[in-house]
């Protein structure tokens, strides 16, 4: 298929993107580098062996997304642009509403214009909401505690509603939980714009020399170290599961399609601390901090409605986890170039 991929010089969106490829697809890829750099692009085609053709746009600009579908056909679509930092939608609420939900309304304004049914969404184990059992189910209710994790929450109600109003529609809902790691061969991996806002980053930027020393938020969780769990899955298993998810909305009768995408297994932040130390060699000096407000003790996917129904199962390990997430950070120390 022919493929457009939305943020696709993105963490994840550059990761899936060589996997679609690998996979026999052709892929284009709309981005606006807002939150990521071009010269992403030149390490993907390396990487890919293939050009990978680009188109630099807003999607919240209606009139240029119908111009791309005009000048462009496309089988499917996965959409991962957006924005995505918690913190930072607390503080900027207005311009997280209006971005992520503007683009996908302009993306699905030009999907039915140019008759394309599939798409892949890129939603988040955050519609769980802070009250959610463990493990969570694709069935649980959503909910949300600040406005990103609205946003997921509206763009599935929102797709929802165009499935129901179009049956013809196949749309893969994909509920991450913690993506983390990079590609084996340190080429690509996660360059986060500004403070990171998750562990790994943060570990990765200590362990380089760009930190003096990692904050662990909350000490007194009811686990077995005190500190917060969390389901940790390698990006190479998460890129691997948007092919997949794609492959299964050219099989199914159903306009709408939920999976979690977790590995189904709880990691603390000290867990992740001593191993990500011993795969760098390197000495992660921690700092306890109070509890971040709106932080849950457990997150952790019930992955068992994607292994049956896609044949999809994380297989990467912690270990694996933190030593390519070393070997990026290592021969990246600054991230990617600004050009």
């Amino acid at each position: 298929m022919r493929i457009l991929v939305t943020g696709g010089s993105g963490y994840i969106g550059s990761h899936t993107t060589l996997q679609l490829i690998a996979a026999g697809h052709e892929v284009v890829i709309a981005d606006n580098f807002s939150r990521s750099k071009p010269s992403v692009l030149g390490r993907l085609e390396s990487l890919a062996g293939v050009p990978v053709k680009h188109h630099v746009i807003d999607l919240t600009d209606e009139e240029e997304t119908a111009r791309l579908f005009a000048e462009e056909a496309f089988d499917a679509v996965v959409h991962f642009a957006g924005l995505k930092a918690v913190g930072e939608s607390v503080a900027m609420p207005l311009e997280y509403y209006s971005n992520n939900l503007g683009s996908t309304l302009s993306l699905l304004s030009a999907m039915r214009a140019n008759g394309v049914r599939k798409l892949v969404f890129s939603s988040s184990a955050t519609v769980y909401g802070e009250h959610a059992q463990v493990p969570m189910q694709e069935d649980f209710p959503t909910s949300a505690n600040n406005p990103y994790g609205w946003t997921k929450v509206m763009q599935e109600q929102i797709l929802r509603d165009v499935a129901t109003a179009d049956p013809t529609m196949r749309i893969a809902l994909l509920r991450y939980f913690n993506p983390v790691g990079s590609h084996q061969s340190g080429t690509i991996g996660e360059d986060p714009h500004g403070v990171p806002n998750n562990l790994m980053p943060l570990l990765a930027q200590v362990a380089v020399g760009r930190r003096e020393l990692l904050h662990v938020y909350g000490t007194d969780y009811p686990t077995s170290d005190g500190t917060a769990r969390r389901d940790y899955l390698h990006v190479e298993d998460l890129a691997a599961g948007h092919v997949a998810a794609l492959d299964r909305l050219g099989a199914t009768d159903e306009p709408v399609s939920t999976w979690n995408l977790g590995t189904g297994t709880p990691t603390s932040v000290l867990e992740m601390v001593s191993a990500f130390a011993e795969a760098s060699g390197r000495k992660i000096p921690t700092l306890d901090a109070p509890r971040r407000p709106g932080d849950i003790a457990d997150s952790y996917a019930d992955p068992a409605k994607a292994q049956a129904e896609l044949g999809w199962v994380a297989s990467r390990t912690i270990q694996d986890m933190c030593t390519d997430t070393w070997r990026w950070q290592s021969q990246n120390p600054d991230g990617f170039p600004d050009a």
